[in-house]
């Protein structure tokens, strides 16, 4: 399902996100989401797959104000929104909202439902959320993004929706004013306050200058290893000294497919140069054993500048498929050439996120 909804503009949506405005409340009444057979929040019939919650429906949703966040749980730009749609959720929730969640996966392994499950749990999701494994309610929606937020009042017409990261106090103002026009009372007025901490920490705009890479060979760039890619076989990778921003390299025995790239015997790396306050990689044991890792920045252990899933000596171990922060270093941000060691053969890496 890659091709035909172009996961690709996942990486516009960090800063780029900021600068795209949703429309504004009531501005697209005339919109064809009416509740029933044509209407976008019927399609929530095509699929009988939910966690947190029976399946619901659009007539059980009518009367509602609803807020369909689309997602998918190894994506940093919805990880950083999540403590927003998770506070709403609760705040809102005695006063007529139902949130639901699509996940709607970007890779093979997010189309697992314990997967899925398991995320939800560690990241203290308790709304609804609806498996989209096959695209069928984002195409409903005609939906292009990840995380995408739609908004809708209790005769089931979008009324707002916001792609990407950011808007997050007008997004509160306008479910308060569809619940005030639902005629719900004691709607309170004050913006949720998060504690956003670790991955969910709102990225540092100022100083992001990493986007996002996979590192598949279908979609990824500035590959910098001697020889270029060989896809889908094995083979002996080389890094050379110093590379430049935004490229990257392999040392040691991989194979890189469409997807990911695995690792085939014990002490392979991944060089990345970056500029950002963060570094986060998606990846998984290609097998259920876990693979230890150690990671560099500069050629010297992490140190203070390690991520939540890194100790301060750079070390770490790779359980579960998701998205891992390695690094979150001080300030000042400057370029920096980060390595990955994996100790055992048998990971397998997805993409490079930055924040």
């Amino acid at each position: 399902m890659f091709e035909e909804i172009n996961p690709s503009r996942r990486r516009f949506l960090g800063t780029a996100a900021m600068t795209i405005a949703g429309a504004q409340f009531g501005a697209i009444a005339s919109a064809k989401t009416w509740f029933g057979d044509r209407g976008e929040l019927s399609a929530l019939a095509n699929t009988t797959t939910w966690l947190n919650s029976q399946p619901l429906t659009a007539a059980e949703l009518h009367g509602k104000v609803v807020l369909i966040d689309f997602w998918t749980y190894s994506c940093i730009n919805w990880r950083r929104q999540l403590p927003y749609v998770r506070a709403w959720a609760e705040k809102y929730k005695d006063h007529g909202l139902v949130v639901i969640g699509v996940h709607a996966p970007e890779f093979s392994f997010e189309k697992n439902v314990d997967n899925v499950r398991r995320a939800a749990m560690d990241m203290r999701i308790e709304y609804a959320i609806v498996i989209d494994n096959d695209h069928a309610i984002w195409r409903a929606f005609n939906n292009e993004y990840w995380p995408a937020l739609y908004f809708a009042d209790v005769q089931g017409r979008i009324r707002h929706h916001v792609f990407g990261e950011g808007q997050y106090e007008q997004s509160e103002g306008v479910i308060q004013r569809l619940l005030a026009k639902a005629g719900n009372s004691g709607i309170p007025n004050e913006p949720v306050s998060v504690d956003a901490r670790g991955a969910e920490a709102a990225a540092d705009w100022g100083e992001l200058e990493s986007g996002e890479n996979y590192v598949g060979y279908e979609r990824t760039e500035n590959f910098a290893s001697p020889g270029g890619i060989k896809a889908d076989k094995a083979r002996v990778y080389a890094v050379t000294g110093q590379l430049r921003r935004n490229h990257w390299a392999l040392l040691g025995n991989w194979t890189m497919g469409r997807e990911a790239i695995v690792l085939n015997e014990p002490n392979g790396r991944i060089a990345y140069r970056f500029h950002a306050r963060d570094l986060h990689l998606v990846m998984g044991p290609a097998a259920r054993t876990p693979v230890r890792f150690r990671v560099l920045i500069d050629g010297q252990a992490s140190h203070a500048a390690h991520g939540v899933d890194v100790d301060d000596q750079g070390n770490g171990t790779v359980i579960e498929p998701r998205m891992y922060q390695l690094i979150r270093q001080p300030v000042p941000i400057v370029d920096r050439q980060f390595e990955i060691e994996f100790l055992d053969a048998g990971v397998k890496a997805y993409s490079f996120t930055f924040g």
